[in-house]
């Protein structure tokens, strides 16, 4: 039977202690962060993160991120960390930032699918951070069923995802909501595969050469809409063919769709 926890004022012993027992006996717990509600267990147990990937409704292709206490963790996780990256890190840890590394090869871990690399972040919430110096590194997704909105507080994520997780850390309604950007450093430059509560100027403010695709990164969608067909051009009185537009056509969006799942690391 899933137990809830105060996770806000003074008493917060018994739910670090529950969320503590729970993360060693290789249960779920949910946990606040400063953007959305996540999900979260033992990094380093492979049927802890099967049990989270269920929980969701997830595949292996879309492994979950890694959230760590402090930026000083981010050397026994990841290696080849360039220049840039760790600037990224120094400025916006803790912070709604998460970057993709090539992940230590001693690391005896099973993630999912993540071809050598590892999505890592500092969550900028106190005690979520203070759980994590207790429990060591954290596999986290949103805490909500795919395909579903990310849970801004305790009882929605209780909703989706019921007796599958053993403690629920009730932190209060959460102030960030947006994703975080997600940016990969595993190559030549900084490049962006999301865009949520830090915008490219920022990033561009303290690595001038992070990339995007086409210089224009959007906030991550569940998944785009195809692209409408172009309108046929009207026939020429001429009896030759007009010739086929070279123009781009653009996705078509629904301006009030909103993310799903965004603290889960795209597919690459």
């Amino acid at each position: 039977m899933s137990e809830r926890f105060d996770f806000s004022g003074d008493e917060l012993a018994p739910a670090y202690r529950a969320a503590v027992d729970a993360i060693e006996a290789g249960d779920l717990v949910v946990l606040p962060t400063d953007t959305v509600y996540g999900i979260a267990a033992d990094a380093f147990k492979a049927d802890a993160v099967q049990r989270l990937l269920d929980a969701k409704g997830r595949g292996r292709d879309m492994p979950p991120p890694v959230l760590i206490s402090v930026v000083e963790s981010l050397d026994a996780l990841a290696t080849d960390v360039p220049d840039d990256g760790r600037k990224l890190a120094q400025e916006f840890w803790p912070g709604p930032l998460t970057l993709i590394c090539h992940a230590q090869t001693s690391l005896m871990w099973d993630l999912g699918e993540t071809q050598g690399t590892v999505a890592l972040r500092v969550p900028d919430h106190e005690n979520t951070r203070e759980l994590l110096s207790r429990t060591g590194p954290l596999a986290v997704s949103s805490a909500n069923k795919s395909g579903q909105p990310a849970a801004m507080d305790v009882y929605d994520a209780e909703e989706q995802l019921q007796e599958s997780v053993a403690v629920y850390l009730d932190g209060g309604q959460v102030s960030g909501g947006e994703p975080s950007t997600i940016v990969d450093i595993t190559g030549d430059t900084p490049r962006v595969v999301r865009l949520g509560a830090l915008t490219l100027e920022q990033l561009r403010a303290v690595v001038p050469e992070v990339s995007a695709q086409d210089d224009e990164a959007n906030p991550a969608e569940p998944e785009l809409a195809e692209p409408e067909p172009a309108e046929p051009e009207p026939a020429e009185p001429e009896p030759a063919e007009p010739e086929p537009t070279e123009e781009p056509v653009e996705a078509s969006k629904d301006e009030n769709d909103k993310p799903t799942d965004p603290d889960v690391r795209p597919a690459d």
